[in-house]
C-alpha cells in the first residue's frame, strides 16, 4: 500500500526550513537606503514626499495670499491703479488652485497616488503662481518715485521666495518653478534702466535665488532623512513584534511539549508500577521461602536478584514520577516541624550496607541539640539519599566521606556531604546539573541510575 503525506501539521515540531526571520526587515532596510542614495528617487519615497508638501501647502495657504493682499492694499494706498487689483485677484487665483491640489492630494491615500503626474501638477501650479509674480514685477506705478519702487518690488520677492523655499522644500524644483520667471524679469528690467540701485537688487535677487533653491534641497534632504528613519523604526518594530509572536509561539510549544512529555511519563509510570508491585512482592515470596523451601538455591538466588532489579527499577520510576510532578506544577511540599538529624542519621544507617560493600568510611560529624525546621520530610531525605548515593557512587574503594549538619552562620541549619572522590569536571558541571544528565565517570564505570540526583 503507498503511503501518503499526512496534511496535518504536529504542533510541537518547530517548522525550521522557513526563511529566516529577519529576511523581510533586511529587504525593508536596503529598500529604505536604496531610496536615500538613488537621484531619481523611488516611487514610495515620491508618494510620502508629495503628502509631505500637500500638508505644507495646506498649513501654510493663508501665509502667501495674506503677503498678497497686504501689497495689494499698500498699492491702492500708494496710488497703483486698478492692475494692482488684477494682480493680486490673479495671483490669490492661482494660489487657490495649488491650495486645491494640495488638500485632493492630502486625502488621497498613498498607495493610489501616481507621483510623477502629481508632481508636474504641482509644478505646473507653482508656475502660475510664478507668473502673478513676474507681473508684480513688470507692474508699472506713474505716482511712485522710480528706486523706492523697484527696491520695494525685490524686498517684496525676497520675503515670497524664502516662505515658498521653506513651504515647498519637500518638492523638488517648485522654488525654481516659481521665482525663475520673475527673478529673470527684474534683472532684465534692472539692466534695461542701467541704474546702480537696481543693478545691485537685481544682483542681490539673482544671488538670492540659488541660495535660496540650496537651503530648499538641504529641507527636502532633512525630510528624506526623517522619512528613512521613520521607515527603519517602523521596520525595527515590526521585527520586534515578529520577533516577540515567534519567542511567545515557541515558548507555548515548548510548554505544550514539556506538558505532553510529563503526562506521558507520568502515565506510563503509573501503568509500570502495577506489574512492577507484583514481581516484586512475587520475588521476595521466593526469595524469602515464605511458601516453604525451594530445593534448588540457584532459584533462590535468581528471586533474589529479580527482586533486587524490581526495586531499582521502582525507584527510577518514583524519580521520574517526581520530575513530571515538578515540571507539572504538581508536586507539593508538605511542610511540617521535623528533625534534621534525626532524617539523616536515618539516611547514613541506610546507606550504611552500601558503604561497607564498597568498603567506604562514613564519618558523621553531627552538632547535636538542634531544634525542629519547618520542611519537607519526604524532600529532605530523598535529597540526602541523592547526595549519599552520588558519594558512595563515585568514591573509590576504601574512601572516605564526611557528613556533616550544623548551624549556618545565619542561624539556619545546613547538610554537607563530602568525599574524597575524583570530583566532577569543571566543563560537566552543566550535564551533571541537567536532567538525566551523566559525566563521563558515571558513564564509564556504568553506574545505574537517571541522572536526577543532582538536579
Amino acid at each position: 500500500m503507498p503511503l501518503q503525506r499526512s496534511n496535518t501539521a504536529d504542533k510541537f515540531i518547530v517548522d525550521r526550513r522557513k526563511p529566516h526571520r529577519n529576511s523581510d526587515v533586511a529587504r525593508a532596510v536596503r529598500k529604505t537606503r536604496d531610496r536615500l542614495s538613488q537621484q531619481a528617487g523611488n516611487p514610495d519615497f515620491d508618494r510620502e514626499l508629495l503628502k509631505l508638501h500637500a500638508r505644507a501647502m495646506t498649513s501654510g495657504a493663508i501665509a502667501i495670499p495674506l503677503l498678497v493682499l497686504a501689497i495689494a492694499a499698500a498699492g491702492r494706498l500708494a496710488g497703483i491703479g486698478n492692475e494692482i487689483g488684477l494682480w493680486a485677484l490673479f495671483t490669490l487665483t492661482c494660489y487657490t488652485i495649488v491650495a486645491f491640489m494640495a488638500r485632493r492630494i492630502e486625502r488621497t491615500e498613498a498607495s493610489e497616488l501616481n507621483p510623477s503626474q502629481a508632481g508636474r501638477e504641482f509644478l505646473i501650479g507653482h508656475f502660475l503662481c510664478g507668473l502673478g509674480w513676474a507681473w508684480f514685477v513688470w507692474l508699472g506705478c506713474s505716482v511712485c518715485e522710480v528706486d523706492p519702487f523697484h527696491i520695494v518690488k525685490a524686498v517684496v520677492l525676497l520675503f515670497a521666495m524664502a516662505a515658498t523655499a521653506v513651504m515647498t522644500s519637500s518638492l523638488r524644483g517648485a522654488l525654481l518653478a516659481t521665482f525663475a520667471v520673475p527673478v529673470a524679469l527684474y534683472a532684465y528690467a534692472g539692466a534695461k534702466l542701467w541704474m546702480p540701485v537696481e543693478a545691485i537688487m537685481a544682483a542681490l535677487l539673482v544671488v538670492s535665488l540659488p541660495f535660496f533653491a540650496y537651503v530648499a534641497r538641504h529641507l527636502n534632504h532633512s525630510s528624506l532623512m526623517m522619512l528613512s528613519f521613520r521607515s527603519e523604526k517602523d521596520a525595527l518594530i515590526a521585527e520586534l513584534e515578529t520577533a516577540k509572536s515567534m519567542s511567545d509561539e515557541a515558548r507555548r510549544r515548548a510548554e505544550d511539549a514539556n506538558l505532553a512529555k510529563s503526562r506521558f511519563l507520568a502515565s506510563m509510570s503509573h501503568e509500570l508500577r502495577t506489574p512492577l508491585n507484583a514481581i516484586l512482592g512475587f520475588s521476595e515470596v521466593m526469595s524469602n521461602e515464605v511458601l516453604g523451601p525451594m530445593s534448588n538455591p540457584t532459584y533462590r538466588d535468581y528471586a533474589h536478584d529479580v527482586h533486587e532489579s524490581g526495586q531499582h527499577l521502582l525507584d527510577l520510576i518514583n524519580e521520574i514520577l517526581d520530575l513530571s510532578r515538578i515540571e507539572a506544577g504538581r508536586y507539593q511540599l508538605n511542610e511540617e516541624p521535623v528533625m534534621l538529624l534525626g532524617i539523616v542519621e536515618d539516611c547514613c544507617h541506610m546507606m550504611e550496607l552500601r558503604a561497607r560493600n564498597k568498603d567506604i568510611r562514613v564519618v558523621q560529624d553531627f552538632e547535636h541539640e538542634l531544634p525542629r525546621l519547618f520542611a519537607d520530610e519526604r524532600a529532605v531525605r530523598q535529597i540526602t539519599l541523592n547526595l549519599l548515593s552520588n558519594a558512595i557512587k563515585f568514591t573509590a574503594t576504601g574512601g572516605e566521606i564526611r557528613v556533616r549538619v550544623g548551624w549556618t552562620a545565619g542561624g539556619g541549619q545546613y547538610i554537607s556531604i563530602k568525599d574524597n572522590g575524583p570530583g566532577i569536571p569543571e566543563d560537566e558541571i552543566p550535564i551533571v546539573l541537567s536532567a538525566f544528565g551523566q559525566g563521563s565517570i558515571a558513564i564509564k564505570s556504568a553506574e545505574q541510575g537517571t541522572g536526577l540526583g543532582l538536579p
